[in-house]
């Protein structure tokens, strides 16, 4: 892996946005240079299953002095929920220690409040009334938590990237403080986006809550190098989906642009069906279900071959992988917080929508996020050990 050439000198900022008088030239985070030295989290999607499993990973790495130092955090779907909020508590979660009150207080709390809340099968109901969309429903469910805050309230650093997938073009749409943008359509500079509308985007689960209709003001799409679809239509709104549908891990962004990449993996897992459906709307559904594990699988085969490349080779990455599928027997640690596979397993079943999660469910989701990321980081991280309990002990998983 090519390294800085000059320690004492920083690395080129291969992410600074471009300003209007910059010249033509490719999307800052697609410049093909090697990656930068420094600590990128990917939170994938998966509902609020995953959004919840993601809390406690997130706790587990602001207790281990983890959180502060990251560089990026990139996420789709059920994670870009988490990372929204994260980023919304991040000057008072990082600006002391590890404080378990504010931590549940800043972030936790209003993450488990919205899980206790369905809002899919309404927003479903109330999109089939003329005038009303089902990402409008989502999005005004998602501002009860995010208040008005555009991506303009957003960290300077470290970056925080919401993850969608353009349709028109099949290409990723990412959404962040300095600009959005599709490398096939161009650059939106310090966009004004309400942060509910980019998560719920990135969230766009198919087939029920997508497309998110993004509308676009023509003069604010800048042109750089490479947009072969700088035009109308697409330069007067993004029809955008699911992040997972392009990406289920929210690698591309982090992966291409730091040395080390933790993964935290609370996406779900098809089962076999003898029989499936045959109808189009129920054997539709099996189809994308298999399209998505596909995906995933592809996505966690980049990241794990990356870990075990020579580090010689331009594809190595340092790092570590949890998933919520994981045995966290796997790791071989001699003390790992109790976690029997069956309870997990039983955890990662819960379905990947917008539906109410009990307390013992989040509780538990909470803890085995918490358990796994613990065991990833002692193995692969040579991080000290946590305290011996979970966060909510009386639950375990």
């Amino acid at each position: 892996m090519a390294q800085n050439p000059d320690p004492s000198k920083p690395v080129p900022d291969q992410t600074k946005p471009l300003s209007a008088a910059s010249p033509v030239r490719t999307i800052p985070s697609d410049t093909g240079k090697a990656p930068q030295a420094g600590t990128a989290l990917c939170l994938s999607g998966g509902g609020y299953r995953a959004m919840v499993f993601h809390i406690g990973a997130i706790w587990r790495l602001h207790e281990a002095g983890m959180l502060k130092p990251l560089k990026r955090i990139s996420s789709v779907s059920g994670g870009s929920i988490t990372a929204a909020m994260l980023a919304l508590a991040w000057p008072k979660l990082t600006a002391a220690p590890f404080s378990r009150p504010a931590f549940e207080a800043e972030f936790v709390k209003p993450l488990r409040a919205l899980a206790g809340r369905t809002i899919d099968v309404a927003a479903v109901a109330i999109g089939l009334l003329p005038g009303v969309t089902v990402s409008q429903r989502i999005a005004a469910a998602y501002d009860t938590i995010f208040k008005g805050k555009t991506l303009q309230d957003l960290p300077d650093e470290p970056r925080f990237v919401i993850n969608a997938t353009n349709v028109q073009t099949g290409s990723l749409w990412r959404f962040m403080k300095p600009y959005m943008a599709d490398y096939r359509v161009g650059v939106v500079d310090r966009p004004q986006v309400s942060l509910a509308d980019a998560v719920t985007a990135s969230s766009a689960f198919p087939p029920v809550l997508s497309p998110m209709q993004l509308p676009l003001d023509p003069a604010e799409v800048r042109e750089v190098d490479g947009n072969d679809l700088h035009q109308e239509p697409y330069i007067s709104g993004a029809v955008l989906s699911d992040g997972g549908v392009y990406d289920n891990l929210g690698l591309e962004t982090a992966w291409k642009n730091y040395d080390t990449i933790l993964v935290s993996d609370g996406g779900g897992h098809i089962d076999p069906e003898g029989a499936p459906a045959t109808d189009w709307p129920r054997h539709s559904y099996r189809v994308l279900n298999l399209i998505d594990n596909q995906v995933r699988a592809l996505r966690k085969r980049q990241v794990i071959d990356s870990y075990q490349a020579p580090p010689a080779d331009a594809n190595h990455r340092n790092g570590t992988y949890w998933g919520i599928r994981t045995n966290i027997a796997d790791y071989h640690l001699p003390d790992p917080l109790p976690c029997p596979h069956d309870r997990t397993l039983a955890l990662a079943a819960i379905s990947t929508r917008l539906a109410s999660l009990d307390d013992a469910q989040q509780q538990k989701l909470i803890n085995w996020g918490y358990a796994v990321c613990d065991a990833a980081l002692r193995r692969h991280m040579n991080v000290a050990p946590p305290p011996p309990v979970f966060p909510f002990p009386a639950a375990g998983v």
